[in-house]
């Protein structure tokens, strides 16, 4: 099995990095649209992005683990084979603020290799190197966007499947 791994630290206490993690509205402007995000574990909910030749535009997922300002891990099925695989963020204090590691795993075979490694690991390094610092630093401690922010929804159009 493949799996990619992503190790950041933040200039952010947890309880942002937590928000930045969990509010379906902040959620919308660093990765794809949630829809029926919740903390709830066994809560089913899509995120949905742009679809293409290659990809559907939606992926279903199921909360599997909750310890708030821990540890958030949900099933992620991105394709009509229904091959199940696992998101997993885990917080900690660190010297910076923050250090939050992704782990997205249960890739199999040589096409879960690549999907891993050349379309998967790169997005999301995409996200949290780009996307998801930019949303910590344009939001308040409570998670309001400030009034100077640039920020919008990366995926704001209504899909429904």
């Amino acid at each position: 099995m493949t799996e990619i791994r992503v190790v950041r630290d933040y200039p952010h206490p947890i309880a942002k990095v937590w928000r930045t993690l969990t509010d379906p509205q902040l959620l919308a402007l660093w990765s794809m649209r949630p829809e029926g995000f919740s903390l709830e574990v066994g809560a089913r909910f899509k995120f949905y992005g742009e679809p293409n030749k290659h990809w559907r535009g939606f992926v279903e997922c199921e909360l599997l683990e909750v310890e708030p300002q821990k540890l958030l891990r949900y099933s992620w099925v991105g394709d009509d084979s229904g091959a199940k695989l696992i998101v997993t963020y885990s917080l900690e204090p660190s010297a910076r603020g923050t250090r939050l590691t992704l782990v997205h795993g249960g890739f199999s075979g040589v096409g879960g290799y690549l999907l891993a490694k050349l379309i998967m690991t790169p997005g999301w390094k995409k996200m949290l190197d780009g996307d998801f610092p930019q949303v910590l630093h344009q939001t308040d401690e409570q998670g309001r966007v400030l009034p100077s922010s640039t920020l919008k929804p990366k995926y704001p159009e209504q899909v429904s499947r």
